[in-house]
């Protein structure tokens, strides 16, 4: 609690907060391009700092996908279904300060898990092997079928595209590259953010033109 960690998180937050306002950066990046400024501070405060600009991003992230439908990072895709219909209301502001406070209490309920459960979580993870992964996919799996609504055609091929997406790259158990064809751009996989942003941001550009050709050609008539 010394004034140079406080401005150190405070610093963080805020940059985190507007680098998760704009689409694609996302929070990892923004904290890999920082690691060079936190080796330039005392550890704690370094490491503070990267903590808050993490937890910065990712609520940011959650602006442009209540005001804009575009999630800025895979965690805020569940935003737009309640925020973004809000801002549409004319309530953009209560669902941002909802979300902000739920961001506070969340984070502070992981700040308080980590420091307490730190080693048994530490220790129960390195048991995890191959078949407790495959066990927790299949779960996943199992989940989203579950989950999948009224057409299960869609939730299935949701599902199928998401292996598919999920399978481009190097596989981490055997480093194989796998559907890369040859192409070096492809060795790291598919980007979800990229995919996201696409999905909701182009669909929400091309919607605003049509309504927008729309409302111009019933004022002509």
């Amino acid at each position: 609690m010394t004034w140079s960690n406080l401005f150190a998180a405070i610093v963080g937050a805020v940059v985190g907060t507007i680098v998760g306002i704009l689409p694609g950066l996302g929070s990892s990046a923004t904290v890999a391009i920082l690691i060079p400024v936190a080796f330039s501070m005392p550890a704690d405060s370094g490491m503070i700092m990267m903590i808050a600009v993490y937890f910065g991003a990712m609520y940011g992230a959650s602006t442009t996908a209540i005001l804009l439908n575009i999630p800025g990072a895979p965690s805020t895709v569940i935003a737009t279904a309640d925020g973004y219909p809000l801002a549409q209301q004319g309530r953009a502001g209560p669902a941002i300060s909802i979300t902000a406070i739920g961001s506070f209490f969340g984070s502070m309920v992981a700040i308080l898990g980590l420091m307490f459960l730190i080693t048994p979580l530490s220790k129960f993870a390195l048991k995890f092997g191959p078949i407790e992964y495959t066990a927790v996919m299949i779960f996943a799996l199992v989940m989203a079928a579950t989950l999948m609504g009224g057409s299960l055609f869609k939730g299935f091929l949701s599902i199928g595209l998401g292996l598919t997406f999920g399978l481009v790259g190097i596989d981490l158990q055997s480093g194989v590259s796998r559907f890369t064809f040859g192409s070096g751009h492809l060795t790291s996989g598919i980007d979800m953010i990229v995919i996201i942003i696409g999905v909701f941001g182009l669909g929400e550009v091309l919607y605003f033109l049509v309504e927008q050709k729309k409302n111009v050609n019933s004022g002509k008539e």
